[in-house]
């Protein structure tokens, strides 16, 4: 079995591997941008990892129309 699950996601996926993974005693960690620092995904993992500043163009920086 895993002992350590690597997040490389944020929301409400992020929030269910967590969940998932606490129930299975086994340890999270999260990886994120300093944009998701304060994330509720960044707070509940058991360890954190930030990988440096947002990328230029992203999903949460972009505008759909």
């Amino acid at each position: 079995m895993f002992q350590k699950v690597l997040i490389a996601n944020r929301g409400e996926i992020a929030l269910r591997v967590i969940r998932a993974c606490r129930e299975l005693e086994i340890s999270t960690v999260a990886v994120f941008s300093e944009a998701d620092r304060e994330s509720l995904h960044v707070r509940l993992a058991d360890e954190s990892v930030c990988i440096g500043p947002p990328a230029r163009r992203s999903r949460t920086t972009t505008s759909r129309g």
